[in-house]
């Protein structure tokens, strides 16, 4: 792997420091991110912010499974965004960032934003 395709992906934290069904937020290639955990190994990254009210409030938001699509509710506004594309459940015109995520040797890395 080159130089550059090793900076593509932010080490963020270790996969054991994050709680299942929770967010926490980091600061990643610059922008606030919400990291979710939803089970034992995967991990999901969407911008921390919440398009309704504009605060960065999308980490503390409330995660859960609707039919099989992970996602993540905010705090404020109640709101469902896919915690796999970033899209809004409750509006097709709404989303946020979503970002590739993998874990390597127990370390959470987030990589850029995925394509919309």
């Amino acid at each position: 792997m080159s130089p550059r395709a090793d900076a593509e992906w932010q080490p963020v934290c270790r996969l054991t420091e994050l709680e299942v069904e929770r967010g926490a937020a980091a600061l990643v290639h610059g922008q606030a991110v919400a990291i979710f955990r939803v089970d034992e190994e995967t991990v999901y990254a969407l911008a921390n912010h919440d398009p309704f009210d504009r605060h960065a409030t999308l980490a503390r938001g409330i995660v859960g499974v609707h039919g099989d699509v992970p996602f993540v509710a905010s705090p404020v506004h109640k709101r469902g965004f896919d915690l796999r594309t970033g899209r809004c459940l409750d509006d097709e015109h709404v989303a946020v960032a979503a970002y590739d995520v993998k874990v390597v040797d127990g370390v959470v890395q987030v990589g850029h934003r995925k394509a919309a």
